[in-house]
């Protein structure tokens, strides 16, 4: 019985050994140079009381940036409004992809986009579409956020619950602009308004390249000559390290059931080519955070952004 034992124990160990060198071919293979590197340079967008690098050594793509720039991509990280409508923030990442493209030369970018940063990067398309190959959107409330619709529902134009939410909000990113090196008007109200199902609705009804054909549908894969790809979370609570998963926890009870990331819902998610709408991620798991905190089994992020890359790269993109 015992030589039984050991016999399975050694097979199995064999298989998991076998397993983990495919698994590091895999991984060697996708690192290796080139896989990318994408004809036009990759500019990450971030959402809400988003940074492009805080204290100037933490990424809001945490890993992320070098995960893409190891396989060979040019990648830019753009900072805007940390709160703002998407006509402000939109702006203001049109500007910057003007300033590379008059430094560098660039004739177009890869717009890569994570919550409200979705919203802008649809925005660029849609007014400067000679500047945008693609639009890669993660955990972007396209349709709008439960999470907006409660604030406006408990914080009604008027209360003392606003104005306070106004404040602390306001101070919080003021705060985190200042740690990130920037100067950044600041909009409380725009943002919530912008995220809310109202707000998404009138933004989409002015730029709705991409839209979903049906409510939890997939859109046109080109409008205009750019594509458009979506991708989402529907895990909240993916590990007990993690302090924000309290706060997303608490988010998700605005959906009543409904799938969710924490901050936004799984058909909320969708624009364009919807790539996987499930992922084992909660909002902040889809850029990474916090510092690459996850759950075990989930999917990988800097893997999934490699791969998009890769998959621009091999349109030609």
């Amino acid at each position: 019985m015992r030589t039984l034992r050991l016999a399975f124990q050694a097979a199995l160990a064999t298989l998991l050994l076998s397993i983990a060198v495919s698994a590091g071919a895999k991984t060697a293979a996708a690192s290796s140079s080139g896989y990318t590197q994408t004809r036009y340079p990759i500019v990450l967008v971030h959402g809400l009381f988003g940074f492009d690098q805080l204290f100037g050594t933490i990424d809001y793509f945490y890993g992320i940036t070098d995960g893409l720039r190891s396989g060979g991509a040019t990648v830019y990280v753009v900072e805007l409004s940390q709160l703002g409508n998407d006509i402000t923030r939109g702006n203001q990442l049109v500007a910057q992809l003007e300033n590379l493209q008059a430094v560098y030369g660039y004739s177009k970018f890869n717009l890569i986009g994570h919550s409200q940063g979705g919203l802008d990067v649809r925005y660029a398309a849609a007014v400067r579409p000679d500047l945008v190959a693609s639009v890669s959107t993660f955990g972007t409330p396209h349709t709008g956020s439960a999470v907006a619709d409660g604030i406006v529902t408990l914080a009604p134009a008027g209360s003392p619950q606003r104005a306070l939410a106004v404040a602390f909000t306001t101070a919080l990113a003021n705060l985190i602009d200042t740690f990130s090196g920037g100067n950044n008007p600041q909009n409380a109200i725009a943002a919530l308004t912008q995220l809310s199902t109202s707000g998404t609705a009138q933004f989409n009804a002015q730029f709705p390249a991409g839209m979903p054909t049906s409510p939890c549908g997939s859109g046109a894969a080109v409008v205009n000559g750019i594509r458009y790809y979506s991708s989402g979370g529907t895990s909240v609570l993916t590990n007990v390290l993690d302090p924000s998963d309290v706060l997303l926890g608490i988010g998700s009870t605005f959906f009543n059931g409904s799938a969710s990331d924490g901050l936004v819902g799984q058909c909320s998610s969708h624009w364009g080519t919807v790539i996987r709408d499930n992922y084992g991620w909660n909002h902040l798991d889809e850029v990474n955070q916090l510092l690459g905190l996850r759950g075990v089994f989930s999917s990988d992020p800097v893997a999934v952004y490699r791969d998009q890359a890769n998959r621009l790269k091999d349109l030609g993109l």
